[in-house]
């Protein structure tokens, strides 16, 4: 008797579709939903658990896609989160397959044997990339589609905001649906001082905590803007209000903190009261266009720039130069980014901060210059951010029991993803960080 050949299972034929019409050498294992496995023992694991993940690629191809499908729970990851990133993108790049602009003609015959797909959708603009057509292919193999077509709702943890983009009510919900996470979430993965920004590890020092970093990165800021006891300082996008209670505290500067943040203002109004700073720190919730006071000895901020947006960027740095006193000093912390990519990219703008622009650091330096002031110092800090990510990646998941009675497990992925995908992206260099020391000349 001839026995039957055994019929591929769905990570069989998922494999055999990457490798034909992607060109890729499966850098991780797979394991799909029906139980059967294809790729390399001994790595990290991806698993399918459900067919809904390929529909979800197949409507959003590429990043988005992905990260929906491991946010909803239809992918998931077994092992180190960050090798498996690591790996998958160094596969793609290896390859270099550039990303379509438009549906190819493969993609089209694919899509016109969908049942329920109407014909003219076939046309549309997405980013379908060979990886995206051999998902395509396979729901088509595995016969998972089905009628009716139609999308899969997004994760409900997804960020949706309206109205014209960097208006300041749009601004104010952006803000919202990252920072006004409760407090309590950003303790358990913040250093002690809750500090939300790149912190800063000195060569010489080995062993630092990531309390110790941030303490260094935020008395590096106070000695740059060379802040005397009643220094007037403008702390701009206060964050948890890290900078404004060290520069009160330590340095005996005046301090007016301004943030969007509703849930930020009212902790660090709370957190200066606590520690009896009320007298040198006042605690402003309103746009930076809104501001007031001054003039200023110093201005700070600290990881602001980003959500400004490029038109409104120019406006922004005037608004500094005229709140600064002449011989005053700026200090800008921000991150950079190439200037063919000046987004987050489509999980960070769905699902942490919509809108945000970031440019290479340079046209940066040219905008300050621009708006009147004289740069003096750029401090490239990159390689700081790695650290201080995975510091944070590593507190989230020691808390992770405490966490869960805070987040939903979709916002649980989400913090996941977002912080190992950002700390490889600081490792490889795709995102920037940097220190910009300005002072508004004096006539």
């Amino acid at each position: 008797m001839i026995r039957a050949a055994r019929k591929p299972g769905a990570a069989q034929v998922i494999a055999s579709l990457l490798t034909e019409h992607a060109d890729l050498d499966l850098p991780v294992r797979l394991r799909a939903w029906d139980g059967s496995e294809a790729g390399p023992a001994g790595t990290t694991v991806v698993v399918i658990r459900s067919a809904q993940a390929l529909r979800r690629i197949l409507w959003r191809p590429g990043e988005l896609g992905l990260a929906r499908a491991y946010i909803s729970g239809d992918l998931d990851v077994e092992g180190d989160l960050t090798d498996g990133l690591r790996r998958v993108l160094a596969a793609i790049r290896e390859k270099s397959v550039p990303a379509r602009t438009n549906t190819p003609k493969g993609v089209q015959a694919v899509l016109a044997r969908i049942p329920g797909r109407p014909a003219q959708t076939a046309q549309t603009a997405l980013a379908w990339t060979p990886a995206a057509l051999a998902a395509a292919r396979a729901a088509l193999r595995l016969k998972v589609l089905g009628p009716p077509w139609s999308p899969p709702p997004p994760p409900g943890c997804e960020i949706r905001v309206s109205g014209r983009r960097h208006s300041r009510a749009r601004d104010k919900a952006v803000i919202a649906g990252h920072y006004d996470v409760p407090v309590a979430f950003y303790q358990l993965i913040l250093d002690p001082n809750m500090a939300y920004s790149c912190a800063y590890y000195p060569d010489t020092k080995l062993g630092f905590t990531l309390a110790d970093a941030q303490r260094a990165k935020l008395e590096m800021i106070c000695r740059k803007l060379a802040l005397d006891p009643g220094s007037k300082l403008l702390d701009m996008g206060c964050g948890w209000g890290s900078l404004t209670v060290h520069a009160a505290r330590d340095h005996q500067a005046q301090v007016t903190a301004v943030t969007l943040s509703g849930g930020q203002g009212g902790y660090v109004r709370q957190r200066v009261r606590g520690l009896g700073l009320a007298d040198r720190a006042e605690v402003r919730i309103q746009d930076y266009r809104a501001s007031g006071g001054g003039p200023y000895d110093a201005i700070a901020s600290v990881e602001m720039g980003e959500h400004v947006g490029a038109a409104n960027y120019p406006r922004f740095c005037a608004e500094l130069h005229r709140l600064l006193r002449p011989g005053g000093r700026l200090l800008i912390q921000q991150m950079s980014r190439g200037s063919r990519a000046p987004g987050g990219g489509p999980f960070i703008e769905s699902y942490i901060a919509a809108d945000m622009t970031m440019r290479p650091v340079g046209e940066t330096v040219r905008l300050i210059e621009q708006a009147g002031f004289e740069v003096i110092g750029v401090q490239a800090m990159r390689t700081h951010y790695v650290r201080t990510i995975r510091a944070w990646l590593d507190n989230f998941e020691e808390n992770l029991p405490a966490i869960k009675d805070i987040l939903s497990e979709e916002q649980i992925r989400v913090w996941r993803l977002y912080l190992a995908g950002g700390a490889l992206a600081f490792e490889e260099g795709r995102m920037g960080v940097d220190q910009i020391l300005a002072v508004r000349p004096d006539r």
